[in-house]
């Protein structure tokens, strides 16, 4: 399915740990244009982890889909590429170039590669020359400890990315410090393919000031949608549909996803999403969350979930 970069897209960012097939089927129904996996490891994939094959699947609603991988290794990447090229109904393979995380960086993969723009550029390359797919597109920081962002997305750009979303911190800044807009602004007027921003878009009036100030195609939200996978429709809107009864109805939803997907594991996993999700000002909140967090039973959880959210 063709990208329409003429008017402005938005697109979920990976995070691990959150924007699994669940999450991303819940958000889908609000008017997400793009959902991207979690990071995947080229090396899991290539070795045939049961684990990592399941993180490929997607939603029949999930279209167009892009599928991120983490990577160095041009052969380790070929053999990932490959079996991403089996799977139907998928669009696009980022290559991830941002991620902070210090087992990902030490395995030079991720931000790592910030650090040695040869090797990215080998890696774009790979995917680029043997994937099936429409799209090869890059996910990238402003540098590594200090910024050289436009060597960076020039380097993405000349070896052969077709887009790229660019979250405005060096990897030093991990999440903490402000994100430099001014910085990716600079990427979109330098660059002649597509720039996504991404990097604390978290309301209707952040997503509309950012495409204006950075002129970018697009936006990408992460930890924004989480517990609001609904802020893509209010953007789109231009206008806020938080209610009790909307909270109530999408918890509900992404709890029987999560027990369809991992079974009775998907209990444990949803705590997470239910501490952000019971941020809206309910009364109780903090021994709810304790009460859940100590639930591993599907109809225990079921009830007690419900209860919460349709009574608050």
């Amino acid at each position: 399915m063709s990208l329409d970069f003429s008017k402005p897209l938005y697109f979920l960012a990976p995070l691990a740990g959150l924007t699994d097939l669940p999450f991303r089927s819940v958000v889908k129904k609000f008017g997400v244009d793009v959902t991207v996996s979690e990071m995947i490891s080229s090396n899991a994939l290539a070795y045939e982890s049961k684990k990592t094959y399941k993180m490929l699947e997607k939603s029949p609603f999930e279209n167009p889909y892009s599928i991120q991988i983490a990577g160095s290794d041009p052969t380790i990447i070929k053999r990932a590429v490959d079996i991403i090229n089996e799977q139907d109904g998928i669009d696009c393979i980022d290559l991830n170039c941002g991620c902070p995380v210090p087992k990902v960086v030490n395995n030079l993969q991720g931000s790592a590669l910030l650090t040695d723009l040869n090797k990215m550029s080998k890696a774009i390359e790979t995917i680029k020359k043997y994937s099936n797919k429409e799209y090869a597109s890059v996910k990238i920081r402003l540098g590594f400890t200090e910024k050289n962002h436009l060597e960076i997305a020039k380097t993405c750009e000349s070896a052969g990315a077709d887009f790229i979303a660019v979250h405005g911190r060096t990897r030093a800044g991990k999440f903490k410090v402000p994100v430099d807009y001014d910085a990716i602004a600079e990427i979109k007027a330098e660059l002649n393919i597509p720039v996504i921003a991404n990097g604390d878009i978290d309301s209707v009036e952040k997503a509309k000031w950012v495409l204006e100030h950075t002129k970018c195609d697009g936006v990408m939200i992460g930890r924004g949608a989480v517990g609001r996978p609904w802020i893509f429709k209010e953007i789109k809107e231009g206008k806020e549909i938080t209610s009790k009864e909307l909270i109530a109805k999408v918890v509900m939803e992404h709890f029987e996803q999560m027990i369809n997907f991992y079974g009775d594991y998907g209990v444990i996993l949803f705590r997470k999403h239910l501490h952000t999700y019971s941020k809206y000002g309910y009364l109780g909140a903090s021994e709810f969350r304790d009460r859940v967090n100590r639930i591993s039973d599907v109809d225990e959880a079921r009830e007690v979930i419900d209860k919460f959210f349709r009574e608050m």
